[in-house]
């Protein structure tokens, strides 16, 4: 026979666990209806706010440690679910990569080496000018001519670089001309026995010979035209292989550079081509 304390206990202890059924429930509701805060400690973050600007200014707010604040007597946390308050990081401006350094100065060389190292001759050389203009004195022009030639007679000064057309009333038509290279002048009188309009060019021999010794290779002929050595014209002077003929090398009038022709500007033989006829006496001088 159970005593009555006893089912009284066990009144209690049934009535005690459905109340525990109905109140659980609604408690675990009350607790997580909302989320509790993440916590992140300030030893994780401060590496990458370190990375992002710098140092954490002296005036900012402390963050709260969860290690030091907030513990009890016990060294438990008093409210383990407070959210901490951690600085904004502040960025300190980047002045490496964007900042413009002066350039340093370079080393200069000791007084040894520069000495040692010699400037070759070549280097020091100046380049010679190619005239792309005609000096006025050899441009075409009626001078006072005082000669015992008849009219219409031809005189080359080769020193002086001339050919006069002789005129009346002691007047000449004087040229510039190009005459031939040191070697290569000569003196005498002949008759123009042939004109030609463009002329084709055939080198002789001797002169295909001497330049290829130098490198440079002469066709056996050549087809008249702008390109060609003789130009636009050629008086054939005797039976010489001497001619007065054009150029295709206008800046070389007033020079030395031929084989003993003489060379005039397109225009200018042109012009005289026309005043002269064959059997016209020539004379260089």
């Amino acid at each position: 026979m159970q005593r009555p304390w006893t089912r009284f206990g066990k009144t209690l202890i049934l009535i005690g666990t459905g109340l525990q059924v109905f109140v659980a429930p609604a408690a675990a509701e009350e607790r997580y209806r909302e989320r509790p805060p993440v916590i992140v400690s300030p030893d994780l973050t401060a590496p990458w706010i370190r990375q992002l600007g710098g140092a954490v200014p002296a005036n900012a707010p402390a963050a709260a440690s969860p290690v030091s604040a907030g513990r009890s007597r016990t060294g438990l946390p008093a409210n383990p679910f407070r959210q901490i308050a951690v600085a904004p990081p502040v960025a300190a401006p980047r002045t490496q990569s964007t900042q413009i350094r002066p350039r340093q100065p370079e080393p200069s060389l000791p007084a040894a080496a520069s000495v040692a190292t010699p400037v070759q001759a070549a280097a020091m050389q100046p380049i010679p000018v190619i005239r792309s203009r005609l000096e006025p004195q050899f441009l075409p022009q009626i001078v006072d001519y005082d000669t015992r030639e008849t009219p219409g007679t031809i005189v080359i000064d080769t020193p002086h670089r001339f050919l006069y057309l002789v005129l009346e009333d002691g007047k000449a038509k004087r040229y510039g001309v190009g005459v031939g290279k040191p070697g290569f002048e000569w003196a005498g009188a002949h008759k123009v026995t042939r004109k030609a309009e463009w002329p084709d060019w055939h080198p002789p021999k001797e002169m295909i010979t001497r330049e290829a010794a130098k490198g440079h290779y002469l066709p056996a002929s050549m087809q008249g035209g702008p390109e060609n050595p003789l130009g636009a014209r050629a008086l054939y002077l005797g039976s010489t292989l001497y001619r007065i003929h054009g150029t295709n090398a206008p800046w070389t009038i007033g020079s030395g550079v031929s084989s003993g022709c003489i060379r005039m500007r397109n225009e200018d033989v042109t012009d005289l081509y026309e005043r002269v006829p064959i059997g016209t006496t020539v004379i260089v001088m």
